[in-house]
């Protein structure tokens, strides 16, 4: 193709065809810039490919990471509200309920002593976030609603720090000063010689009723139906938004 062009110049420069020469010339100029721009709109277009083949792995990652934490939080959703159930029992009996079964009130209290923090299953946000790519997800919805969600989780946390707290001032102290917790914690664990829950320990009815007379202890119990209601609350909403943005996700894969 280059040999037929440079052919036709050379016939109009040996002709003396001036102006025909600045036309081919011009259009010459035309096609190579013609070229170019085809050339630059290729690869535009394989770039922009290859961005979205990277967004695309991203929110399927991210789709992985939602439902994980869906289920994640569906176990803790579970686990507090058995711990609600234990601290109201715990109530009960600071209410006047007889002091009958010494190892249902261990149980309950250790049940409540035994709380662990909610971590959030976000690997692939905080991918995003921490190597600046969040820019490669171009739906704006789902960068929102990614960024809501963490927001809500640094909420979820601050409730979280805000019930050690108590824990620490209400629950813990009152009992490492009054209970003697080997007997206590051997009746809840695991018995490995048994192959059962529960080993032999002598529980101290006395301790029980002198801890059943601390109102700070009592106070710790309120606190953790009060405050684990509120978390289960948090849990809830951001169960929804993921389940929400999981929708979202699968209908930007789909386009």
């Amino acid at each position: 193709m280059i040999k037929f062009f440079r052919r036709i110049r050379q016939r109009l420069v040996s002709e003396n065809k001036v102006s025909k020469y600045i036309l081919y010339a011009i259009g010459e100029i035309i096609l190579v810039v013609i070229g170019i721009l085809i050339a630059l709109q290729i690869n535009n277009a394989n770039e922009v490919r290859k961005e979205r083949a990277k967004e695309i792995h991203y929110l399927k990652n991210i789709k992985t990471d939602l439902q994980l934490n869906i289920d994640n939080i569906e176990t803790f959703i579970e686990t507090r509200n058995k711990q609600i159930l234990s601290a109201s029992t715990v109530l009960e009996y600071y209410e006047g309920k007889p002091l009958e079964d010494l190892n249902d009130l261990s149980n309950n209290l250790l049940n409540v002593y035994i709380w662990k923090k909610f971590y959030q299953i976000n690997n692939t946000f905080q991918e995003l976030t921490n190597s600046g790519n969040l820019a490669l997800i171009s739906n704006d919805s789902i960068k929102n609603s990614l960024l809501n969600l963490d927001a809500m989780y640094k909420e979820l946390k601050g409730e979280e720090e805000h019930y050690r707290y108590d824990t620490e001032l209400l629950l813990y102290e009152p009992s490492y000063r009054i209970l003697d917790l080997n007997p206590i914690t051997k009746k809840f664990t695991y018995d490995v010689t048994k192959g059962q829950a529960g080993q032999d320990a002598e529980l101290s009815r006395e301790d029980f009723e002198k801890l059943l007379q601390d109102l700070n202890h009592k106070n710790g119990f309120v606190m953790t139906v009060y405050e684990f209601t509120v978390m289960n609350s948090q849990l809830e909403a951001m169960k929804e938004k993921s389940i929400q943005l999981k929708k979202l996700i699968d209908e930007e894969i789909a386009k």
